[in-house]
């Protein structure tokens, strides 16, 4: 059996790994075979790089990662930046001071870096499930440069609070609920469907050799974007109706059943 797509766009959390954040032993080997049979393997995650990198690394692969929901794309092999989406630092001041105001944990990122005001037992829990150090620094003698995003953290009703208040904010910034308990606010450009079509470019790989796999609103411009977008079995309805198929949830092995499904010719 050969492959029919040349690059193989994978989401990590809800996707890759079960909702305990563990890469089983069937989609470590579905990925592997994948990558043996000559697919180009993408990881394209919220996390930043130090989350997603030991990931590639449980799969025995090295490559490209597309970090941060597609603002920072980053060469694993020597952490070079291939592009990022910087955002202005005063277009995050109302963010800051609406989270400062409300209680709500929230952190900055560069590229490679995690800041954070401070850091409550909750969130230091959930940073080492992603294997996430965040530095505590003093944003109020000024935000730094270089930022690819801004995560707000909390409970899933309180974030539903949240995005309901920011849809209706006027801003130069776009955020995305890139999961239950988080939203995330980037430039307006960056998206994974974006990062994924530049590094497309970058390759000469046509949109119609590119399969994508994702469960959340997140993933949606890459699932649109790529030739074959699969949503998993646990993905919310907006993210099924965006894809050409669905597999099974992540608790079930879907990744590995969708590539033995759609990858092999």
């Amino acid at each position: 059996m050969s492959l029919q797509y040349d690059l193989i766009a994978l989401d990590v959390d809800g996707t890759l790994l079960t909702d305990d954040h563990v890469l089983t032993e069937e989609i470590r080997n579905s990925v592997q075979e994948a990558a043996d049979r000559g697919a180009q393997i993408v990881l394209c995650t919220g996390r930043g790089p130090s989350g997603a990198l030991p990931i590639l690394k449980e799969l025995g692969l090295s490559g490209t990662v597309i970090t941060h929901n597609g603002a920072a794309t980053i060469n694993a092999d020597d952490h070079s930046i291939v592009h990022q989406f910087d955002m202005i630092p005063e277009h995050l001041l109302r963010y800051v001071s609406y989270c400062r105001d409300n209680g709500i944990h929230f952190d900055l990122n560069t590229a490679f870096g995690m800041m954070v005001e401070s850091i409550t037992p909750d969130a230091e829990v959930m940073y080492g499930h992603y294997q996430a150090k965040p530095a505590i620094q003093d944003f109020r003698l000024g935000l730094p440069s270089g930022l690819v995003k801004f995560t707000a953290f909390g409970s899933k009703e309180k974030m539903d609070e949240v995005q309901a208040e920011w849809a209706g904010w006027s801003s130069e910034l776009h955020f995305i609920r890139s999961g239950d308990f988080f939203i995330d606010i980037h430039h307006a450009e960056a998206s994974k469907g974006k990062a994924l079509q530049q590094l497309a470019d970058i390759r000469g790989i046509d949109r119609s050799r590119i399969l994508a796999i994702g469960n959340y609103y997140n993933d949606i411009t890459m699932l649109e974007f790529a030739g074959m977008g699969i949503a998993m079995g646990n993905s919310p309805d907006e993210v099924k109706s965006a894809a050409d198929a669905v597999t099974f949830p992540n608790s079930e092995d879907g990744v590995a059943k969708a590539l033995r499904e759609y990858a092999w010719l």
